[in-house]
C-alpha cells in the first residue's frame, strides 16, 4: 500500500493509521521468512484450543497488519506464513487498494467474521471496494501461540489457493457472448457459465473485436485459468461472440442441477457436436461438467456393448447370461442387490444394466485393451478435443487383469465427466463421432478432433436399439417417461471408496440433442440424475 494511504480497524476496540501507530499490545520481532513459529518472542507455549483473548488479540493484530499495508507481519500472524506471503503483498503492492476500513464482528468459536470497505484506484480511476470474509484462530502446531489459519479466502472470500488480486488494464476485452439464436447469454442469468464466459473471454475476447476496461480481478499465477473479474474500475468496449449454446435448454439445466448438491450436467447435438448447454451445482464452483474426471459407471456400457457387438460376441438379439456374480483373474463381480438373469437376451442385460453379462466376456476378446481402443478410435475419447475451452477429455487406459474388467462396468481407471458422456451418446446415436465444441470452428480455424472410424451401420443399429429399450422398460424408464420424441438411456452408479451411497450417473438422447449428468452421492443412476437429464432433453 502506498505511504500515507489511510487505513483503520474499526469494532469499537482500536483504530490504526498508516502514520507509524503499533498494533495495540502487539509487538513482534519476526525470525525466519516464512515461518511464524521461529520468533523470538519469549511466551510461555501453550496447548488446546486458544482462548476468547487469544482469538481476540490474534485476529485485531492480523486484521491491523493487513489494513496497514504490512505483508510481512500479517503473514507472520498466520500458520503459514511462506503461503500467505504472495496473496498478501500482492493485497498491499498489485490491487491498488487504499483507505482500507476493516470491522471485525462477533467471533463465533475461533471463527472471526469481518467486513472490509475500501477504494480502488488505478490510473486516476477509482471505485469503492466492499466485501466480507472471516479469519478462524488455531494454535500454532510447533510455537503454541495463537494464529491465523491460514486461507487464501481470508483476503477475499473469492480468492483460492494459489490466487492473488490485481489491478489494472483487464488482461482481455469483455465478450458479448450470444447463443445460437443471438440471445445474450451473462453470468447473472446463467450462472454456471461463469467459469465458461471468463474462459471464452480470456481466448477469444480480441478475436471479437473488443477493448479492455480496467479492472480489479483474481488472477492465478503459473495456470491456464482465466482471470476473474471482482470490480469494473472503466468498461471496455465488448466484442459479440457467437457460441453454439442455447439458451432454453441451459436455462432448464441451470434449473435442473440446484435439486441436487454436487450435480453436473451437460447437452449436445448428436448431428454436429455443438455444446448446447453446460451447468453445475457445486460448493467449490469447479466446472465439473467439462473438467470432472470420475468413473461413470454403467453409462460407459454403452461403449462396451459397442465393443462387443463389433467383436460379434453378442447380439442384440442373441442369448446372454447373466449370473449373480463372475469372477475375473481373483477380482469378484457382482450386479446390484445380487439380481440375475436367468434366460434374457443381450439387450435385457443391458436394458437392465448387468454387469456380469459384460465381464464374463472379457476373456473372449482376445485383448486387454479393446475396450480403450474403441473408446478412443470410434468414441472419440482421451483425443484432444479444441471445443473453445479447456475441457478433460475422457480417459480409458490400457489396463490388465482386473482392472481392465473393471473398465467394462465404468469402474477402475475410466475417467468422465458429463460432456464426454453425453458425447458418447451422441456418437451412439448419430453413430459417427463429432468432436463437441461451443464456439464455431470458423472462429479461428483450430483444428477439430477426428475419430479413425465410425460405427458400422448394423452396430449402431443394435446400439442405439438397446438404448431405446433401456428408455422404454429398463433402468431409465422412470426417468425418461416424460421425454418424449425418439428416446434412448443408459444408467450408471459408480462406487467411490469411502462414499456411503454410489455416484449418480445417466445419459440419454431424445432426438438430435443428448445429455449426460452426475450427482456426486446420488445414488442409483435414474434417481438422481436421470430427472436431470430428462429436464434438459424436454427443453432441447
Amino acid at each position: 500500500m502506498r505511504s500515507g494511504a489511510k487505513v483503520a480497524i474499526v469494532g469499537g476496540v482500536f483504530v490504526v493509521a498508516a502514520t507509524g501507530v503499533g498494533f495495540g499490545a502487539y509487538s513482534m520481532v519476526s525470525g525466519e521468512a516464512g515461518d511464524p513459529d521461529t520468533t523470538t518472542l519469549s511466551a510461555p507455549e501453550r496447548s488446546g484450543p486458544p482462548s476468547a483473548d487469544e482469538i481476540a488479540q490474534t485476529s485485531k493484530d492480523f486484521l491491523a497488519a493487513l489494513a496497514e499495508g504490512d505483508a510481512r507481519v500479517a503473514a507472520d500472524l498466520t500458520n503459514n506464513a511462506a503461503a500467505a506471503q504472495p496473496a498478501l503483498f500482492a493485497y498491499r503492492d498489485e490491487a491498488h487498494i487504499s483507505e482500507v476500513k476493516l470491522t471485525p464482528g462477533t467471533p463465533v468459536g475461533a471463527k472471526v467474521p469481518f467486513t472490509a470497505d475500501a477504494t480502488v484506484t488505478y490510473k486516476g480511476k477509482s471505485k469503492a471496494f466492499s466485501y466480507e470474509s472471516e479469519l478462524t484462530v488455531v494454535r500454532g502446531t510447533t510455537s503454541g501461540k495463537a494464529l491465523v489459519d491460514w486461507k487464501s479466502s481470508v483476503v477475499h472470500p473469492d480468492l483460492k489457493e494459489g490466487e492473488v488480486l490485481r489491478a489494472g488494464e483487464a488482461s482481455a476485452p469483455p465478450i458479448k457472448a450470444v447463443d445460437r439464436n443471438g440471445a445474450e447469454l451473462t453470468k447473472e442469468k446463467y450462472p454456471s457459465l461463469g467459469p465458461v464466459l471468463d474462459a471464452l473471454r480470456e481466448k477469444y475476447g480480441e478475436k471479437a473485436g473488443g477493448k479492455p476496461g480496467i479492472e480489479l480481478a483474481v488472477e492465478s499465477a503459473g495456470s491456464e485459468a482465466p482471470a476473474r473479474t471482482l470490480l469494473t474500475l472503466t468498461k471496455g468496449k465488448p466484442g459479440k461472440l457467437p457460441t453454439t449454446l442455447d439458451a432454453g435448454v441451459q436455462a432448464a439445466a441451470e434449473t435442473a442441477v440446484k435439486k441436487y448438491s454436487e450435480a453436473s450436467v451437460a447437452a449436445v447435438k448428436p448431428s454436429t457436436g455443438e455444446i448446447l448447454a453446460v451447468a453445475n451445482n457445486r460448493v467449490d464452483g469447479y466446472n465439473a461438467a467439462v473438467m470432472g474426471e470420475q468413473a461413470p459407471g454403467s453409462t460407459m456400457k454403452i461403449v462396451t456393448a459397442a465393443m462387443l457387438l463389433e467383436k460379434g460376441l453378442v447380439g442384440a438379439d442373441r442369448k446372454a447370461e447373466c449370473p449373480k456374480t463372475v469372477m475375473y483373474q481373483g477380482v469378484s463381480f457382482h450386479n446390484l442387490k445380487m439380481f440375475e438373469i436367468p434366460d434374457g437376451t443381450f439387450t435385457t442385460s443391458f436394458a437392465r444394466s448387468c454387469n456380469t453379462s459384460f465381464i464374463k466376456l472379457i476373456d473372449d476378446t482376445k485383448d486387454d485393451a479393446a475396450l480403450p481402443k474403441t473408446a478412443r478410435e470410434v468414441f472419440g475419447l482421451g483425443l484432444d478435443w479444441q471445443t473453445g475451452i479447456v475441457t478433460k477429455d475422457g480417459s480409458v487406459p490400457e489396463a490388465t487383469g482386473g482392472e481392465a474388467a473393471a473398465q467394462y462396468i465404468g469402474q477402475g481407471t475410466v475417467q468422465m465427466n458429463a460432456l464426454n458422456m453425453a458425447s458418447v451418446t451422441a456418437t451412439a446415436k448419430a453413430g459417427t463421432f463429432k468432436q463437441p465444441v461451443i464456439v464455431p470452428q470458423s472462429l479461428d480455424g483450430r483444428e477439430i478432433a477426428k475419430a479413425s472410424r465410425s460405427l458400422s451401420p448394423s452396430v449402431h443399429s443394435q446400439l442405439v436399439g438397446m438404448m431405446r429399450q433401456t428408455a422404454a422398460w429398463g433402468t431409465g424408464a422412470k426417468a425418461m417417461a416424460s421425454v418424449g420424441g425418439d428416446k434412448g438411456a443408459k444408467t450408471g452408479s459408480a462406487e467411490v471408496g469411502g462414499q456411503g451411497k454410489p455416484n449418480s450417473w445417466f445419459t440419454g438422447f431424445s432426438d438430435d440433442v443428448a445429455a449426460a449428468a452426475s450427482v456426486e452421492s446420488g445414488g442409483h443412476g435414474g434417481d438422481a440424475a436421470g430427472p436431470l437429464v430428462a429436464a434438459v432433453l424436454r427443453a432441447g
